[in-house]
């Protein structure tokens, strides 16, 4: 869909909504009036006809009003409110689930920007209410014994996607083969788990201390069912788990059926997301709100965070890998067909191919748009843009539409701040064949954040994506071609990531 342009935005009001200019106002609408006839008459008649036109064509269906839209002096014209609306009790306790469809309806000066779905407007609406009683203390000079333990209902969230009904939300998140677009998922995901991070934080009384929350890491995601567009989905989640600053937050991803009663069965996706809380005027870590859990499933859930976050640093440590003299020999089988590429590439397997070879790449100036309300990129935009790149690399890899099985754990190494260079390189890593109806495509993708001016290049984030093929796909003598690698580095490479998934299906 095209642009909404603050012009197309006072011609779309002044067309549908005059008859009910009641209802807002006299002179909030003869104030509005003023302002169209002046945009008005600045433009030719030619291009006010054009305009008309591209607006009959795209906004006959009137179901554009079911997510409201921005008036002519950027406020938000919706029947609906979020869990955020001041006229609530609270707007940190747990509430309704925000509608996918809401926006935000008012200039906020914390405002982040626009580049963000629906839901993350919601969620940005939301947060934002939440630092309109910030404290003035310095974060990392409170003490354990001031903070209060929370309940996880305190900072649980929902969010309800209605694409059974919204079919505007719907057109946002459906992708070519009318499937859910993931990358826009993971990046909602991130978000949600952002705004229950300072649910918990905040006090009782709304009040928020001057906090930095970031996201650490993500644990390994596996799809359990496909997603379907057509029907309602949910996301709901709350903080599990709480160390001195860090939190772990659960999300589910739901979708309900008539074919599916089951509750259990209905989930479709469980991800754990660790947040860090920096002071926002000094930078060092900062206590939290400790974690209370009430029901034998909020401590169970506490547990099993528990068992996570000691194994996550008993496995800091041991990310380089060394090579021993067992690893030495699968290193060298996993290069000998990779030496007849590079030294005999006549003689070479034409059902193989050098991983140099499925690389791709994108580049992008981070911008203003992107930013959080920390004023940095946020792990959301930089997961869909790595997830959407791994797509293209397993779609152009294999010939034929791939489907997203897991993403694996998820280190955010340093932050990215607007104005910063991201290049995001992505390659085939491996392949495996062992089921020829179920083959799985391993993709990588690596964020660098380059800064021209200092010629510097970092690490930022290292992504995993397993992906399969639709199984209409694999009929007629379809394949997926086995990937080998070309020098020691990238065999080394593999073969971490091959251990790698061994230990995560050893735990499972």
């Amino acid at each position: 869909m095209s642009i909404m342009t603050p012009l197309r935005k006072y011609v779309l009001y002044h067309h549908f909504l005059q008859p009910a200019s009641s209802q807002f106002g006299g002179r909030l609408y003869e104030n509005f009036c003023t302002q169209f006839h002046r945009a008005r008459s600045f433009f030719c008649g030619s291009l006010v006809s054009l305009l008309k036109r591209e607006l009959d064509h795209e906004f006959v269906n009137t179901l554009v009003f079911r997510t409201g839209f921005c008036g002519p002096f950027g406020h938000k014209f919706t029947q609906k409110r979020s869990f955020s609306d001041p006229r609530s009790s609270s707007s940190v306790e747990s509430s309704q689930p925000i509608d996918a469809g809401s926006s935000i309806r008012k200039p906020i000066s914390l405002w982040p920007g626009m580049y963000h779905s629906p839901v993350t407007n919601a969620l940005w609406e939301a947060r934002s209410m939440m630092f309109e009683k910030p404290g003035d203390r310095p974060s990392d000079s409170v003490s354990l014994s001031e903070l209060v333990a929370k309940s996880p209902s305190k900072s649980r969230t929902s969010i309800l996607y209605k694409f059974s009904s919204d079919y505007i939300l719907k057109e946002q998140y459906r992708n070519h083969w009318n499937e859910i677009r993931m990358g826009k998922l993971l990046e909602d995901l991130d978000a949600l788990a952002g705004t229950i991070t300072y649910k918990h934080c905040c006090n009782d009384d709304g009040a928020s201390r001057l906090l930095l929350l970031v996201t650490a890491s993500v644990d390994r995601m596996v799809m359990k069912k496909p997603i379907l567009v057509n029907t309602d989905l949910e996301i709901a989640g709350a903080v599990t788990w709480v160390g001195r600053s860090s939190m772990e937050i659960q999300l589910e991803v739901t979708q309900s059926s008539q074919d599916i009663p089951e509750a259990s069965e209905s989930v479709a996706l469980v991800a754990n997301f660790t947040f860090v809380a920096r002071d926002a005027k000094t930078g060092k870590s900062a206590p939290v709100n400790q974690i209370l859990p009430e029901t034998e499933q909020e401590k169970l859930l506490w547990e099993e965070a528990e068992e996570r976050n000691k194994m996550r640093k008993r496995n800091k440590g041991e990310k380089q890998m060394n090579i021993d003299y067992g690893d030495k020999e699968r290193l060298d089988a996993l290069l000998a067909e990779g030496r007849i590429f590079c030294d005999m590439p006549a003689l070479a397997n034409r059902d193989s191919i050098l991983i140099q070879d499925t690389c791709h790449g994108n580049s992008l100036i981070c911008q203003p748009q992107q930013r959080n309300i920390h004023g940095r990129i946020f792990g959301g935009f930089l997961m869909r843009k790595a997830f959407e790149l791994a797509f293209s690399t397993a779609y152009a890899f294999a010939g034929a539409a791939p489907r997203f099985i897991e993403v694996d754990h998820v280190d955010f190494f340093r932050p990215v701040d607007v104005g910063n260079f991201l290049r995001f390189k992505s390659c085939v890593l491996y392949t495996e064949l062992e089921n020829p109806a179920r083959p799985l495509i391993n993709v990588e993708v690596i964020a660098h954040v380059t800064r021209p001016e200092l010629r510097t290049s970092e690490v930022s984030n290292k992504f995993y994506f397993t992906f399969t093929i639709r199984p209409e796909a694999m009929k007629d003598g379809f394949s997926i071609r086995n990937v080998v690698p070309a020098t020691e580095l990238e065999a080394k490479r593999v073969l971490e990531r091959m251990d790698a998934e061994s230990t995560q299906l050893a735990k499972t």
